[in-house]
């Protein structure tokens, strides 16, 4: 088992960041799915009484999803795994500022494989030293990995010159470009992505290979997608809630026909 602790410091409010959030899941969803990959929501829709984070949060927005995967993991694991095993069920309660989002695949690892995202969306620059309340055993195993978006090194095939907050300015906040040591010179408003991940690949032989590339992966998707929340900032930016579920509704739509259709996207396995 892997545990590390990304935290990804952000020029914005814990409130803006939830509206931004949503906003860039949905918009990335559609940019990883066609040709038959993908992504499935199967549902979306509130929940209560089911107590995170010791109880401290309780309710929010339940999504269920099923990602069909076959071109996003390495070759070594398509060569192994059986046709139509390349798929990862995604369940989340989303109790905003925390989140709880577990990945499993059920039709072939079973109880052998999952993965762990706990985030906590926090006012602060990135400091407080256990967030999450771990217990001292977990916390021993914990690293913690800062993620910078406008510095940390984007692979080539994943950059693009409107997703780069080195060269973004935002026209409706006036926040951007992100240059040197941003940071550091931070003024009011910023917030801290506290995202603990815990991966478990129980496979002999290729446990502890599975789980480094698994791991491995999140600092290149958390980067990625949080660019992609800053310098999407004047699309959402002023959105309201009930916006944003009428744009969820319309996305389902949208990556059920996508997915039928047209040519895979997205990002896949580096060194493919």
């Amino acid at each position: 088992m892997l545990i590390k602790e990304y935290r990804v410091v952000l020029p914005l409010t814990v409130e803006e960041y939830q509206v931004g959030q949503l906003y860039s899941v949905a918009q990335a969803s559609k940019n990883e799915t066609g040709g038959g990959e993908g992504i499935e929501v199967l549902k979306n829709e509130p929940y209560d009484n089911v107590p995170l984070l010791g109880g401290k949060f309780t309710k929010g927005q339940y999504t269920y999803k099923i990602y069909h995967l076959a071109s996003k993991v390495p070759s070594f694991i398509r060569l192994l795994a059986p046709k139509g095993s390349l798929e990862i069920h995604e369940e989340a309660w989303n109790a905003y500022p925390y989140c709880k989002t577990v990945l499993t695949n059920p039709g072939y690892m079973k109880d052998n494989f999952h993965i762990t995202i706990e985030t906590y969306h926090y006012p602060d620059a990135g400091q407080t030293p256990n967030l999450h309340e771990l217990p001292p055993d977990r916390l021993k195993q914990r690293e913690v990995v800062m993620i910078d978006i406008a510095n940390d090194p984007v692979p080539s095939s994943d950059y693009k010159t409107d997703e780069d907050p080195t060269k973004f300015q935002s026209v409706k906040t006036g926040r951007g470009p992100l240059v040197g040591n941003w940071q550091q010179q931070l003024k009011e408003p910023y917030m801290t992505c506290y995202k603990l991940v815990t991966v478990e690949f129980k496979w002999f032989g290729l446990q502890s290979r599975v789980e480094k590339f698994i791991m491995n992966q999140y600092p290149r998707l958390f980067t990625n997608f949080h660019r992609q929340v800053f310098c999407w900032l004047d699309k959402w930016h002023g959105m309201t809630m009930d916006d944003i579920r009428e744009l969820e509704d319309k996305t389902k739509a949208d990556l059920d026909k996508q997915r039928r259709e047209g040519q895979v996207r997205g990002m896949k396995a580096e060194g493919d």
